[in-house]
């Protein structure tokens, strides 16, 4: 464990600016960074002002942020002109009356204007709440009344502009609504002609404390309601580890992170830390993904470094990389999911590139990495991100061995790590049920190496107990993904009278084989299972669907899998009562007779 990175680039470009916060900046293993890694936290740190109007002054002509679209437009922002811009953004809020702590929902999907109003509301100390477009009139009423929501900036296309409308009689709190346009209705300002003409930008005395809180999200979840999980002003502060260390970014760097703005993966991507490390953060503005074009954008951009889900890299592999040129891209990262090696191998078979796998969850920022001078092991997330510190828990409370499993928990009883949230914003118990003790849960289980290597199990409610063993999804999932026929897959568990539960694949086949789903593709599926891992853990169930549900930021929902099966189940079960009741029922209510009642179970 442990080569020498040549980290050169970072030492004579962004040196500068992470030495503001760092007492060392370089690191050359594992061993060097968990003893040296300090971050010098400064007092009401605010990182509109304390990291880009730096960069503004020492690069102001440093392209900040390049974004085109699939359009074939094409915008380059210098760091002076994120400056500018920002400043004029934070005038245009105060001008309507947006200041300190209000809360302002941004719903701008991939537009510029995302970064020009994330850096503008934190220069007047309001509150950002990134959401998707995606979002209908209930899901917004919903978020406006939990957190008392006094604005709304969203993009100005007629769905979202209707579904925002929609939820208005219904929210209260909201006294102003923002359009970017190209439409703008009646009853939303017109950000791009109002700003034009905006007061020159006073900072406000006192913007923020170091407590105060910069951002808030709805958590997309797997079940149940969104959360509202809130973040102070060091969770920025928090990120420049994602961007310099575990990104590998430098001054020189164009980094692509594929993810929407209305998730967290976002700020984990293409904003905080990527601009500690003075990087260019490129974005493709685009409606529908399309692996063809994505490739086709990191060869005309030259892009240099990318980070996306598991999810994406799996449609990317499938694409013929003769046709693009790659030669440009350096270093490549993923998250969100977990990674199967199937797809760690193919892309590295195809590119020469090492996926580096890390781990964090909304309510943090990366807690496990696979950093610069570490080997990847395919499949696993790395080792604790020093920031943190990372323990397994077993069951009891105790620690887990090297080689349990245990699920994965940041340990506060010394103090809340840079990064961590502030709890479930307007819910104690919520944020107590998770944060107790001195000890944040994330729920999700893992298993640690003789190395330290953390290798991801699953959720706490996903894994599958079946005739006394406990099975991981992500072990069967890994294994299946391997088939050529499988695209993508789910694993979870289906109540069975016998075995307690038995293991259920969902699988999206690849095209060339949709025309072969069968009986004998699923006993080929099984046997496939059987002969590469524990045969007790082959799925003995196997539905082939189109698309798997999931959240909107791509991770799969086994709950609303689980949900659907268990409806078939009841409704098997009461076909069964009512065909066992038929026997004892007047001829008149025979199971030809479609008028018996309904009720009589």
């Amino acid at each position: 464990m442990g080569y020498s990175v040549p980290l050169s680039s970072i030492e004579e470009t962004c040196i500068k600016m992470i030495e503001r916060f760092l007492k060392q900046t370089t690191f050359s293993d594992q061993e060097d960074f968990i003893k040296n890694f300090h971050i010098e936290v400064p007092e009401n740190f605010n990182f509109a002002y304390d990291v880009m109007d730096v960069w503004a002054e020492e690069k102001p002509d440093k392209v900040a942020l390049l974004w085109t679209n699939d359009k074939g437009e094409c915008i380059p922002f210098t760091f002076a002109d994120i400056k500018v811009l920002s400043d004029r953004t934070a005038s245009y809020f105060q001008t309507l009356g947006i200041g300190k702590g209000d809360m302002v929902m941004v719903m701008l999907k991939r537009r510029y204007e995302f970064w020009l109003t994330m850096m503008g509301l934190s220069k007047i100390g309001a509150v950002a709440i990134p959401a998707t477009h995606l979002l209908t009139g209930h899901d917004i009423v919903y978020r406006t009344n939990r957190a008392s929501i006094k604005a709304i900036i969203c993009a100005g296309e007629k769905v979202i502009l209707d579904h925002v409308l929609d939820a208005m009689p219904e929210s209260p709190t909201v006294k102003t609504l923002i359009s970017i346009g190209p439409e703008v209705p009646e009853g939303f300002h017109d950000f791009h002609a109002e700003w034009e003409n905006v007061p020159q930008f006073e900072k406000p005395e006192h913007v923020n404390t170091n407590d105060d809180m910069l951002l808030m999200y709805f958590t997309s979840g797997t079940s149940g309601n969104p959360k509202m999980v809130a973040h102070d002003h060091l969770y920025a502060l928090g990120h420049l580890v994602t961007g310099v260390y575990w990104h590998n970014l430098s001054e020189d760097s164009i980094h692509l992170t594929i993810a929407d703005t209305g998730w967290g993966k976002a700020v984990w991507g293409k904003l905080y830390g990527q601009w500690f490390a003075g990087a260019t953060v490129f974005v493709y503005d685009h409606e529908k993904f399309t692996p063809s074009d994505m490739l086709a954008m990191i060869g005309k951009y030259h892009i240099t470094s990318l980070c996306a889900p598991p999810t994406i890299y799996r449609f990317l592999i499938k694409e013929d990389f003769s046709k693009y040129d790659l030669s440009s891209l350096r270093y490549c990262c993923t998250a969100g999911e977990a990674l199967n090696g199937a797809v760690y191998d193919t892309f590295k078979q195809l590119t020469g590139i090492s996926l580096h796998e890390g781990f964090g969850q909304t309510e943090t920022t990366m807690t496990l990495g696979t950093f610069p001078w570490m080997e990847p092991k395919p499949g696993s997330m790395g080792v604790p991100n020093p920031q943190y510190d990372i323990d397994l828990l077993l069951p009891d409370g105790t620690k887990a061995k090297d080689g349990e499993r245990g699920e994965i928990v940041v340990r506060t009883d010394k103090g809340k790590p840079l990064g961590l949230f502030q709890g479930y914003y307007r819910d104690p118990v919520l944020t107590e049920m998770a944060w107790h003790d001195g000890v944040y849960h994330t729920g999700d289980v893992a298993v640690r190496d003789s190395d330290g290597y953390y290798w991801f199990v699953g959720r706490n409610d996903d894994v599958i107990k079946s005739s006394g063993y406990r099975i991981s999804p992500f072990e069967v999932e890994s294994v299946l993904m391997k088939h050529p026929a499988v695209v993508e897959c789910a694993v979870t568990g289906v109540p069975d009278e016998v075995r307690g539960m038995i293991v259920k694949a969902s699988v999206v086949l690849a095209k060339d084989w949709k025309s072969k789903a069968g009986d004998d593709l699923v006993k080929e599926l099984q046997t496939y299972v059987k002969t590469n891992t524990a045969p007790y853990k082959y799925p003995r169930a196997i539905e082939f669907v189109d698309e798997l549900p999931k959240t909107i930021s791509g991770k799969i929902r086994r709950v609303e899998i689980r949900d659907n099966d268990r409806k078939l189940s009841i409704a098997e079960a009461l076909k069964k009562l009512r065909q066992i009741a038929f026997r004892k029922l007047p001829s008149k209510w025979s199971a030809n007779n479609v008028n018996w009642p309904e009720n009589i179970l």
